[in-house]
């Protein structure tokens, strides 16, 4: 029971309470608290991840080389955007960051992006931000300045962009 004792103190101290009843089986109730633990734990540093940077992605794949056309998608649009200073996360190379970030963030797919710590969508929302024009009134909110106000000055650049972007969406199925 000691060890339970630490272990349930160590929860605590991480800033999550674990509330712990004195099962028939001591064994279970310490693994269950061994799991709350490092729940806890993924979700701190998830917490500590999405506030490194202005803008966090987490995608399957890398944004060279994307794994599934959402996150090829997510990519592109930020690219388009001129948005190159990101941090991006392969959830492909951990499974306890892949259901870590489903859970912390309440939703239920990849790709996840989030500006400044906050939750933004998947690549639908970001999809849908970009057409309708709130991504660029967003990454100003950021101080990062949309690539497309300038190729606006440029109308054959920009319907270049759209159509390319419209291109890679349709072969994904995702328009």
């Amino acid at each position: 029971m000691n060890s339970l004792l630490k272990l349930s103190a160590r929860c605590i101290r991480s800033g999550s309470a674990v509330f712990l009843s004195r099962p028939a089986e001591g064994r279970a109730c310490l693994a269950s608290a061994r799991f709350l633990c490092a729940a806890a734990d993924v979700q701190k540093t998830l917490g500590d991840m999405v506030k490194k940077d202005k803008v966090v992605v987490f995608i399957k794949g890398t944004p060279a080389q994307p794994m599934c056309g959402f996150s090829n998608a997510v990519v592109q649009i930020l690219r388009m955007h001129g948005v190159d200073d990101y941090a991006a996360y392969n959830v492909l190379e951990d499974q306890e960051l892949r259901e870590g970030i489903k859970v912390f963030s309440n939703w239920p797919t990849i790709p996840q992006v989030y500006f400044q710590g906050e939750f933004v969508g998947g690549c639908d929302i970001l999809l849908q931000m970009h057409q309708n024009g709130d991504l660029v009134d967003e990454l100003k909110k950021l101080g990062i300045r949309s690539a497309l106000l300038d190729a606006e000055k440029d109308s054959k650049s920009s319907l270049t962009s759209f159509f390319e972007l419209k291109l890679l969406l349709r072969s994904h199925r995702i328009s």
